[in-house]
């Protein structure tokens, strides 16, 4: 038998690490409260190397393509997203958007390096599914006086998130790569 040749691809690359990794079948309940028969746990696709490296130059040439100086988003969904762009060599400042204030310390909503009002941000996120994850990011981003330019999800389970992402944005959105790619022949197709 020979052995399978791995895309070269870096979306080719992401897509099959989510398909082996990523895809859960089963009933789950979504961050929305909705349920699912199936779920998408990027993480455990993006969290292993060949996901990482793949995941990075999408993010990063995205990152560049948006001129952005910092990327980043609400905590967890962004963290990973974030820290690929930076492994891969993007030009950019990550940074995490807290759900909560924290009470001590600097009581800060926005975490990482400082960055200047203005400052040109690209808002992560790993899974979409109705996109209040990533509203609440944007909103956080914009009331610290940062500029969103752009937006970008791993994945966007066309369940209405980007419209909702679209509307609160007023950026371009990308989804880097869609439940149809994952898993075509879903049930609720």
């Amino acid at each position: 038998m020979v052995p399978a040749i791995p895309p070269t691809d870096a979306r080719e690359r992401l897509i099959a690490e989510l398909r082996e990794h990523a895809l859960v079948l089963g009933e789950v309940t979504l961050t929305s409260g909705r349920t699912a028969q199936y779920y998408v746990d990027a993480k455990r696709a993006i969290l292993r190397p060949p996901g990482f490296r793949a995941l990075g130059e999408l993010v990063a040439e995205e990152a560049h393509s948006h001129r952005a100086t910092a990327v980043g988003g609400l905590t967890m969904g962004a963290d990973p997203v974030a820290c690929a762009a930076l492994a891969a060599g993007a030009d950019v400042r990550a940074f995490f958007v807290r759900k909560e204030k924290k009470a001590h310390g600097l009581q800060r909503w926005i975490e990482g390096p400082p960055l200047a009002a203005g400052e040109r941000c690209l808002v992560v996120e790993d899974v979409v599914t109705t996109g209040g994850s990533t509203v609440t990011a944007i909103e956080r981003v914009r009331e610290e006086g940062l500029a969103v330019v752009g937006v970008v999800s791993v994945l966007d389970r066309l369940a209405g998130g980007r419209e909702a992402i679209e509307a609160a944005a007023e950026a371009p959105y990308r989804a880097l790569v869609t439940i149809d790619d994952i898993y075509p022949e879903r049930p609720d197709r």
